[in-house]
């Protein structure tokens, strides 16, 4: 590798540092997010994590979050913030730039340097990883996956075929959706095998493979995905529910619900996608350069430069895995990311090639600058998607998820709690038909008397402060004025958002109510809440 190319993808991975590290916290956390942290706060206070084959996924982002919180000295999940947390994706999308370092042989060294950059600026790329979901870990183990074994297939040394089955068991250990990929990389594997069966220098390759390198992978993959699954030989349950698993995902992606989408979602999201009066965001520079390196990767005077092996295995990979995710109904943006960063390093390619098209300076200059010019305005979506439209609904990467008026209703919770003589411990209610609060129980962690309710219970003392769905007021309005109750045990509530009409917007078209009993409004109101509630208690 020539020093060109290793300092010019060490400035795209700085260029990816700048776009994914400033204001982690700024954006509200999306309710899979809240699931995750809380989650992992049960794993960092009582040192207890149980992998749940119907719901939450693998355990390696709750595992690899022990590292930023132990780091930043967070023994409980009240220490723990948004960086903390957001720091994981963020690494694992900064570790796809430099395991481009790696491949620089195959892919080519311009196009490497291309690719790296289109990693660093790409707008979902950015987004997501800046999200405390799994999606970005597995991109980002798929890719040491493909590293791996293509530095096996060049150097064939044992340590890249453990560290391929390391990367695979951590695939398995993320996100059920790691067989796709993984049978995705054996097809095109398979298939390039069969396109080049008459290569007699690809029969003597295939012939250098040593069958202990390959047991030792699948030892290797088998033992990190056994040491996750089973927390560590805690709950040796998970390794057999990590398989068991399956049945309910294959369920999930054929029922319909509100996930479901049509087959071409993905594409039109990446190619052309206006909301009302938003910006039109595209990524369809990728989606070109991608087709432009596809159909390159096929002609033998394009790949010169490069090893033709490895780009007919990265184009034949994508292209399955961008068909399977299109076929499957249940969509969310989010897992898009598996086969946009196969894109990316085809159009690495593609760039190269369209540059070096012709040998022509003008045709080749007017190329160039068109391509920064597109870059750059990549750049600047990428700007937009993290740092304006970061939680508006016109992004198309904001899927359901909460607005920033959640903040507006955690200040006033924190408000009304620094009136209230127990201050942290001042009693909660949050009434959720469906339990879908989400993200509410990551941004009242610090409170330690929340009552979680799904419908209103009449039989329970009425906390100083509801939260709670338009859909229950009416339940919610007969318990607090409920007549049989005596005048001196009831209590007249106020609105919590006190203007009209009285509620806030948790995330589109989900409204939040709150109400707040009226002493502890008086109290938070009177100036002085020590003195007031004094004056009450002596009358």
């Amino acid at each position: 590798m020539t020093r060109k190319c290793c300092v010019l993808i060490l400035v795209a991975t700085i260029a990816a540092l700048v776009l994914r590290l400033p204001r982690l916290d700024q954006r509200p956390m999306h309710g899979d997010e809240a699931v995750h942290a809380i989650k992992f706060g049960k794993l960092l206070e009582k040192n207890i994590y149980k992998y749940d084959p119907y719901e939450y996924h693998g355990p390696t982002l709750n595992y690899l979050t022990l590292i930023p919180a132990s780091l930043s000295s967070a023994d409980t999940l009240t220490e723990v913030n948004e960086f903390t947390l957001r720091i994981v994706p963020v690494i694992c999308g900064v570790l796809l730039i430099l395991f481009i370092l790696l491949i620089s042989d195959g892919l080519g060294e311009n196009a490497s340097i291309f690719a790296a950059i289109l990693t660093a600026i790409s707008p979902a790329m950015v987004f997501y990883s800046r999200y405390y979901i799994q999606e970005m870990l597995l991109v980002c183990f798929t890719f040491g996956t493909i590293v791996s074994g293509y530095r096996y297939y060049r150097d064939r040394k044992i340590i890249w075929a453990i560290l391929a089955g390391v990367f695979i068991g951590l695939m398995n250990a993320t996100k059920e959706t790691f067989i796709i990929s993984l049978g995705a990389m054996l097809l095109a594997l398979a298939a390039v095998m069969i396109f080049h069966r008459k290569n007699e220098q690809n029969t003597e390759n295939v012939k250098k493979i040593k069958i202990i390198h390959l047991v030792a992978g699948l030892i290797a993959a088998c033992i990190v995905s056994v040491l996750f699954f089973s927390s560590f030989f805690t709950n040796m349950q998970g390794i057999s529910d990590s398989i068991l698993t399956y049945k309910t995902y294959l369920n999930r992606a054929g029922t319909s619900d509100i996930h479901n989408h049509p087959w071409y979602y993905y594409l039109k999201m990446l190619i052309f996608y206006r909301f009302e009066t938003g910006p039109i965001w595209t990524e369809a520079l990728i989606v070109i350069l991608a087709i432009v390196g596809f159909v390159s990767s096929f002609i033998k005077k394009c790949t010169s430069c490069a090893d033709s092996n490895f780009l007919r295995f990265i184009s034949i990979y994508t292209l399955i895995l961008t068909v399977i995710y299109s076929v499957i109904p249940y969509k969310t943006p989010w897992c898009a990311l598996s086969f946009l960063h196969g894109m990316i390093l085809l159009a690495g390619f593609g760039a190269f090639v369209l540059i070096n098209i012709t040998q022509r300076v003008v045709p080749r200059a007017v190329i160039s600058i068109l391509l920064i010019i597109a870059a750059v305005h990549l750049g600047y979506l990428s700007y937009l998607n993290n740092f304006k439209y970061y939680a508006d609904s016109r992004n198309p990467y904001v899927y359901a998820h909460p607005t920033n008026e959640i903040y507006e209703a955690l200040d006033k919770i924190e408000y009304y709690a620094k009136a209230d003589p127990k201050g942290k411990d001042m009693y909660i209610e949050v009434i959720f038909p469906g339990h879908d609060y989400w993200p509410l129980p990551w941004y009242l962690r610090s409170f330690s008397s929340v009552a979680w309710r799904n419908n209103v219970a009449f039989n329970e003392k009425s906390a100083s402060l509801i939260i709670a769905l338009p859909s229950v007021e009416s339940d919610l309005t007969k318990k607090l004025f409920d007549d049989s109750i005596p005048a001196e045990e009831s209590h007249l509530y106020m609105f919590l958002f006190e203007d009209a009409p009285y509620y806030i917007y948790l995330r589109p078209k989900v409204e939040l109510m709150g109400f707040v009993r009226s002493d502890l409004w008086e109290a938070a109101n009177a100036g002085d809440p020590d003195e007031f509630l004094k004056q009450q208690a002596e009358k």
